[in-house]
Order: structure tokens, then C-alpha cells, then sequence
């Protein structure tokens, strides 16, 4: 029992890239904006023309590429910050749509002992979080990779929050955190507040029992992130025990090769969508239903998870009998039946 407790227990770690805010508004935010991968970004921030007029040498469409060179030259300063103005603009407009998205039921399917690390600049999560509290305050800890236009912090008292907020010692509006962009070498401890959450995602990668990528390409441009991702979760044939999962539209080989340093053996799966996935099919008992899957051998009934185009209303009805649960709950981890 006590093995039990301490493995579903242990944190389950979704770690977030662009495609998964492509995947929560697929149709575009509230106002019908919609966000994309980093391929032909430069002609949604309307820099085209601008660009053009720069003589690259890299004859790529990726943002991460373009900046990467602006960066690395003395001659593009002032190009270099029109574009980071012009993203941080574009990403501070997004709103999240009123119906049910799949940041909500990302947020709703895990617990407080679990977490939520973001590479997105985008405000769509934090906007998700602010509603889903509403049903529940058990939700997962929030983790911000690369800034967020969303969130500021007060560096004196070491406070962060909603970019709108105050510090609750001083009573000072919060500083907006600045972006990290796409070069190869980030400086990841330069800005404390982008330290502290690295050195949080390092601690929750070394105990997490189950890690789900979802919509995170690993562009050639993070691959210090990956670095820092492989010293937390140490060597993969000591993590016999832990489960991944990856969640994306692209092919399984070309997902598994990507994150093969991080995959034990035969301990993944790859599936297209949330639904599918052990998120999905057992919201807020990840970690929970794959120990009894897995280690107490029993069959589980997935069927029962969340559905496409549910409401809100729909949605607290579905999860108040497990929210109650949890109330009442005095063992610490759950059976699942």
C-alpha cells in the first residue's frame, strides 16, 4: 500500500508547445485570430516585407530561424526589436473562446501535485486557469519555459501572477517578464523569474511518474531546453518504472526519435489528441489508473473520460462526483474501478 501511495502520488509533468494552443482553438481564439507553429509566423505578424528586405542568409520560413540570425548580427538591432515587439503585440491580443477548450480539460485533468510547463507565449492557459478555478482549486502548478506576455511578477518581494494583478506586500502593479526568444543559446538563468521556473520543471522531471508532450516539435533552437529537460529526468534506463506519452499530430517514428533519450524501452504512447490519451480517458487519475493498469494488472474501463464539445455545465456535472471524491478522500491516492 505504501508503494502504492507513493507512486500515485508521484506528479504527472505535461510539458506544452505551440501545437497545443493550435490544438485549443483550432478555429481561432474568441475573435477568430487564430495561432500557429512557427512555420510562415513572419507573414502573421505582418513582417514580410520588412524581412525582405534584410539579406539573409538562412532561406528558411521558421521564426526560430529568421530571429536566430537577426540575433547573431550586429547590422539587425533594430529589426531584431520591431519583430519581438510585434510578437509580444500578437500574442497579447489571443483570447480564449467561451466554449469548452482543450486547455480547460488539460487543466481539469490534473491535480495540484502535478504540473503544467509551457514554452508558449501566448495567454490561452492562464486564461483557461482563471475559469477552471472556478470549479475547482486543485488545480496543477503552472510553469512559464519562455515568459508569458500574461504573466508579470513584483522582483522585490518575489511575487508573480496575472500580468493585471498587484504584489500582495506592496500593492504595486506587477512587471511584465520578459520573453525568451528563439535562439540556440538561451541564457535560461539570466531573469530570475524564468530561473526559478526552470529549476521547477528540473524537480518536478526527477520525481514525475508520468510526462506528456503535447504539441512540442524540440525545434533545433531548444536544444539547451532539451539538455536541461534530460539532467531532470537523469538517465533513461533508470526510469523503468515511469510512463511517456506524447501527444501530437505528427508520425510515431518522427516523435520517437525525437524523444527517444527520454523514452524507457516500450514505456510510451503516442496519440493525436487529449482524448485518447491517459489524460483523457482518466481525468485526474493519470498517474492513478496507469499504476493499476500497469503494476496491479487490471483492465480498465477508458470509455468514461472526457468528450468532444462538452460544456461547462456538461463538464462540472461530469467531474463533481470525483471532485467530491477527492473531498472525502482520506487515503491520500485512489483505486480506479
Amino acid at each position: 500500500m505504501d508503494f502504492a501511495k507513493t507512486m500515485k502520488n508521484r506528479p504527472h509533468l505535461v510539458i506544452l508547445g505551440a501545437g497545443a494552443s493550435v490544438a485549443a482553438i483550432p478555429f481561432g481564439d474568441k475573435n477568430g485570430k487564430k495561432t500557429s507553429v512557427m512555420n510562415g509566423f513572419i507573414d502573421k505578424l505582418g513582417m514580410r516585407d520588412i524581412i525582405n528586405n534584410v539579406k539573409l542568409m538562412t532561406e528558411s520560413d521558421n521564426l526560430e530561424d529568421i530571429y536566430s540570425e537577426l540575433d547573431s548580427r550586429n547590422d539587425c538591432d533594430d529589426i531584431k526589436k520591431m519583430l519581438e515587439d510585434k510578437i509580444h503585440e500578437y500574442f497579447s491580443s489571443f483570447e480564449i473562446p467561451d466554449e469548452v477548450t482543450t486547455y480547460d480539460l488539460l487543466l481539469l485533468s490534473l491535480r495540484e501535485k502535478d504540473c503544467v510547463a509551457t514554452f508558449n507565449w501566448d495567454p490561452l492557459i492562464l486564461q483557461a486557469y482563471q475559469r477552471c478555478f472556478k470549479i475547482t482549486s486543485n488545480l496543477p502548478d503552472l510553469i512559464f519555459l519562455h515568459g508569458n506576455v500574461a504573466v508579470g511578477t513584483c522582483e522585490k518581494h518575489k511575487r508573480g501572477g496575472f500580468i493585471y494583478n498587484i504584489c500582495p506586500v506592496c500593492g504595486e502593479k506587477l512587471n511584465p517578464i520578459p520573453l525568451l526568444y528563439p535562439v540556440a543559446e538561451k541564457n535560461y538563468s539570466n531573469n530570475p523569474f524564468i530561473k526559478e521556473n526552470w529549476d521547477a520543471v528540473r524537480k518536478y522531471l526527477e520525481v514525475a511518474y508520468m510526462v506528456t508532450i503535447f504539441g512540442y516539435s524540440a525545434p533545433k533552437t531548444d536544444y539547451s531546453a532539451i539538455q536541461l529537460f534530460k539532467k531532470g529526468w537523469g538517465d533513461v534506463t533508470n526510469r523503468n518504472l515511469e510512463e511517456f506519452e506524447i501527444i501530437d499530430v505528427r508520425e510515431e517514428e518522427e516523435l520517437t526519435k525525437s524523444w527517444s533519450n527520454f523514452i524507457h524501452t516500450h514505456h510510451y504512447k503516442v496519440f493525436s489528441n487529449i482524448y485518447d490519451s491517459t489524460l483523457g480517458k482518466f481525468p485526474r487519475r493519470s498517474c492513478d489508473a496507469k499504476f493499476d493498469q500497469l503494476m496491479n494488472n487490471k483492465w480498465l474501463d477508458g470509455s468514461k473520460g472526457f468528450r468532444a464539445n462538452m460544456s461547462f455545465s456538461e463538464l462540472e456535472e461530469y467531474l463533481f462526483p470525483t471532485l467530491e471524491e477527492e473531498r472525502l478522500n482520506t487515503k491520500g491516492y485512489f483505486d480506479i474501478e
